[in-house]
């Protein structure tokens, strides 16, 4: 898989990219980074993205030429992402659909805001990591590719520990306990210890629910909204 990330900061992604699974995915050949100064499509010597907005107010715009000359000098293949506060929160099942591709294009916005023609006209997704606003688009941008690069084959040492985690089948996952047996008075669970797999698979389902009913019951909303439809 090939993952494009179009930035003003290219070393923002030096050191993430470079440690645990993001790395360990390039090692196995599951995946290829590509980050590209988004600065390298101006004609000015400034090197300008970014100008004041139509109608005034506060702050300054991310100009839409650099962005459209990127793409189309890049020519990728597959989605084109914009990371923006006003997008489609990015989940679960998007990470999936992302790592069944052969490829994925990221960009990131940064001042204010970003030309409303990069998302009318050059992205095909605009996407939100949470309800939330960042300096820019490349910590969001980190989110999805690590959710992205994990599922790829090779990038864990196990699929087991993708499909264990939270929101992989729709639910919170359960909580998790390890040596030692008890610590400052708090015991891990009996059912961990009994060696009982059938027992300790019904307790995980068990919590799982129990977790996402109290924490997060939209979860539990939308599969009863998606298992009407069907």
């Amino acid at each position: 898989m090939l993952i494009t990330v179009v930035t003003i900061f290219p070393d923002f992604f030096t050191g993430p990219l470079s440690l645990s699974i993001p790395a360990r995915a390039v090692a196995a050949g599951a995946v290829q980074y590509r980050v590209v100064d988004l600065r390298d499509y101006t004609h000015d010597r400034h090197r300008t993205v970014d100008d004041y907005p139509y109608g005034g107010g506060a702050g300054m715009v991310m100009k839409p030429e650099p962005f459209f000359e990127a793409v189309e000098t890049l020519k990728p293949s597959g989605p084109i992402v914009l990371l923006s506060p006003r997008g489609r929160r990015f989940t679960q099942d998007d990470a999936r659909r992302y790592a069944l591709g052969a490829e994925l294009t990221l960009l990131c916005g940064h001042y204010k805001d970003v030309d409303q023609r990069v998302a009318e006209g050059l992205a095909t997704e605009e996407l939100s990591v949470g309800d939330f606003v960042l300096s820019g688009g490349e910590p969001a941008a980190l989110c999805v590719l690590d959710a992205v690069v994990r599922l790829l084959p090779g990038a864990l040492g196990d699929h087991e520990s993708a499909s264990s985690d939270s929101h992989y089948d729709g639910l919170l996952s359960p909580p998790s306990y390890t040596r030692p047996p008890e610590y400052r008075g708090m015991a891990v669970p009996e059912v961990l210890l009994s060696g009982n797999h059938a027992r300790i698979a019904e307790w995980r389902e068990a919590e799982a629910e129990r977790l996402t009913r109290e924490r997060r019951p939209d979860l539990l909303e939308r599969d009863d909204r998606a298992g009407q439809a069907e």
